[in-house]
């Protein structure tokens, strides 16, 4: 958290080694670590590294750690390229003025996009290492082995560190450079231990909510009473009397800066404002809001004829399905720390996705170049998709600047619940026709919404049409794990489900019998088999339910048993299977698995936003059921791991699979088919 080491004096704390760049980027790029904000999308992400002197790697990337683990996955591509030990790599992330440019750390895109450059750029470096071994011993180059953070041939041996003392090269990456396969992974592939484990589990890692500044104000915001009301009148004269106390207005926006939390508790209490609200749209009026302002349908998957489809099925059926606004209920609340300096340079400490996308907001707020922002991203305590926007960087850094002194703003659980962006809701109809064989024919779906991702179908459906209509939305929406392929795939599986049972056909049986994707059906008999699908028949008030789907390069399939008793619902057992290519660390693959059931769990079961009038009604865990212990069920994961394809991301894909497992679960238990999530609505 260093906010006076450039990144020229990074460099030269480092010492001498070997600094690599990626050839896509032009060196000048690389050295001021940033691109032009109009690039929104680069074709190629930078990535560097450097060996010092003691042998020690530093490699630096933008992506954000969030709680997925990628620093251990990053520091394991690393290691095995360079054939190093683990404990051998530190990793450097997400600060604007040490790391290159990168878009954000979101869609799973870590693992497929970062992880293949940083494995060049360690790979390049290993090559960089043999060329200069055998120019230095004046040997053939072949004969050069390295391993183990060590250089030999011929008799000669030495440790990067001391091969590389008093020189220092700078290596454009060959693109086609080699790398390892797969199946010769030694460090990459192993359940390793999470990197700096010990530092969260003991309270050691120091979150953006410890960070504290010399002559540090604490920023409150004086918050309107509800969503889109504007500012008619406005007194601070109470509030400027408190010792230490400024205040802020800019247009709407209102706040103080105090000497402690508490005192700017009191402050913002203090201030006297009036508000000008509008009617708006309310939980009950919802999905038909949805519909009434669809803007035109955006096509996603289609094909065939749906008139066709359906003049050829034996049974046809038309539902629909809804899904609510969930919140993210990150562990660590939105928390920004600013300061400016003398030279009108401004640094923020934060917890987001986007780091290079905060420095750009906060660029255009202040009308300043973005080489005199600075953002410095410590390992974040969660996100979920939720932390892309860049609203509590802006608070800290309007009050810091009115202040003269640097300012943490910390938004509580109520303010993150209300203020922050939530997962949207959705409406979802499906029409399809079936065969009497169970072949289906046609299959017309239409997402009011909620979203797009996962929509595009696995199943061999000739006749389909796939569409997506964006609505007006009356709170605040974003991204959010998995974004919509939670609500569509739940949608989707359930309407598959009801399709079997029309025809009186076992949901696997008939699954299996609409599918020719090998990936797809691969999950899909390896969760069945691990679950004991058919094996025998469910308990009394128990049910068992299946799913699958497909999303961010990952296939996945859920099988479920649910309890019901007294109406209401228990997941019993788990089981998951996901295939996301070559797996780079099972052990915490199977963690993200777990983790992404639980957050699921939530969303399924009871996880909703009540609003009225522009007011969110349950702003606060007292009143927002999130998962707890007790809504645990048994676990399984099964990984089928496919070392001869790319690693593709898992931090959202395994979310998608439970809730119309549980969903189907529930309908063989009770008779009731659920429709709408979560199931307590």
């Amino acid at each position: 958290m260093n906010a006076d080491l450039t990144r020229r004096d990074f460099f030269s704390a480092l010492g001498c080694g070997v600094v690599i760049l990626c050839a896509a980027e032009s060196a000048d790029a690389q050295e001021s670590g940033r691109r032009s904000r109009n690039d929104a999308r680069p074709q190629s992400i930078s990535a560097w590294l450097h060996i010092g002197d003691d042998g020690t790697v530093t490699a630096c990337t933008g992506k954000a750690e969030v709680g997925q683990n990628i620093r251990t996955s990053l520091a394991q591509a690393v290691a095995e390229e360079l054939r190093v030990p683990l404990a051998s790599i530190k990793l450097l992330m997400a600060d604007t003025d040490l790391t290159p440019y990168d878009m954000g750390t979101f869609g799973s895109r870590t693992t497929p996009t970062m992880a293949p450059e940083i494995r060049k750029a360690a790979a390049a470096a290993r090559e960089a290492l043999v060329d200069i071994a055998a120019s230095k011993w004046t040997v053939d180059r072949k004969t050069v082995r390295v391993a183990d953070g060590k250089v030999s041939a011929a008799g000669h041996f030495a440790g990067f560190g001391e091969l590389m003392r008093g020189q220092q090269l700078v290596q454009i990456i060959d693109p086609q450079v080699a790398l390892t396969p797969a199946a010769d992974w030694k460090i990459a592939g192993q359940s390793v231990p999470k990197v700096d484990g010990r530092d969260f589990v003991t309270g050691k890692h120091q979150y953006t909510h410890d960070l504290k500044r010399p002559r540090m104000l604490y920023g409150k915001v004086l918050r309107p009473p509800a969503f889109e009301a504007k500012l008619v009148s406005f007194d601070d004269a109470a509030a400027k009397q408190m010792p230490g106390v400024t205040t802020v207005r800019q247009g709407d926006f209102v706040a103080v800066a105090a000497p402690d939390s508490e005192s700017a508790q009191r402050a913002v209490e203090a201030l006297k404002a009036e508000w000008k609200t509008e009617t708006q749209p309310s939980e009950g009026e919802l999905f038909a809001y949805f519909k009434a302002n669809a803007r035109p349908g955006e096509d996603r998957q289609s094909g065939g004829s749906i008139d066709q489809g359906m003049a050829q099925a034996h049974q046809k059926l038309s539902q629909s399905y809804t899904v609510a606004y969930i919140a993210h209920v990150p562990l660590e609340t939105r928390v920004a720390v600013a300061e400016w300096s003398r030279e009108n340079k401004l640094t923020v400490w934060t917890g987001t996705q986007r780091p290079f996308g905060v420095r750009a907001d906060l660029a255009t707020e202040f009308g300043i170049h973005e080489e005199n922002v600075r953002v410095i991203v410590s390992d974040t305590g969660s996100a979920y998709g939720g932390k892309h926007t860049s609203e509590y960087a802006i608070e800290a850094a309007r009050l810091a600047k009115a202040a003269g002194q640097p300012v943490k703003v910390s938004w509580t659980r109520q303010e993150e619940f209300t203020w922050a962006y939530l997962r949207p809701a959705g409406v979802i109809e499906i029409a399809s026709g079936v065969r009497q064989d169970g072949v289906i024919t046609a299959w017309d779906f239409h997402n009011y919404n909620s979203g797009p991702s996962g929509m595009q179908i696995t199943y061999d459906i000739p006749n389909r049409r796939i569409v997506f209509h964006p609505s007006k939305s009356p709170l605040r929406q974003g991204s959010y794990r998995g974004l919509a392929a939670t609500a569509n795939h739940f949608a989707r599986e359930t309407h598959i489900d009801e399709l079997a049972h029309a025809l009186n056909i076992d949901p696997l049986e008939f699954r299996l019998k609409n599918l020719k994707d090998e990936r797809q059906r691969a999950v899909l008999v390896a969760a069945a088999n691990r679950f004991g699908w058919g094996k025998q028949k469910a308990a009394a008030g128990h049910g068992y339910g299946i799913s699958m789907g497909f999303e961010k390069g990952g296939y996945v399939a859920t099988c479920a048993e649910v309890s019901v008793e007294g109406g209401r619902p228990k997941i019993v057992r788990v089981v998951e299977a996901f295939e996301c290519g070559a797996v780079v660390n099972p052990d915490h693959l199977s963690n993200q698995i777990e983790g992404a059931i639980v957050m699921a769990i939530g969303g399924a079961l009871f996880e909703q936003v009540h609003f009225e009038n522009g007011k969110i009604l349950n702003p606060m865990l007292s009143r927002y059921r999130v998962p707890r212990f007790g809504d645990v069920p048994v676990i399984e994961t099964v990984l089928v791991d496919r070392k001869d394809l790319p690693s593709a991301g898992a931090g959202e894909t395994p979310i998608v699979g439970l809730a119309p497992a549980v969903g189907n679960a529930m309908f063989q238990a009770t008779g009731i088919r659920q429709r709408s999530l979560p199931f307590s609505s």
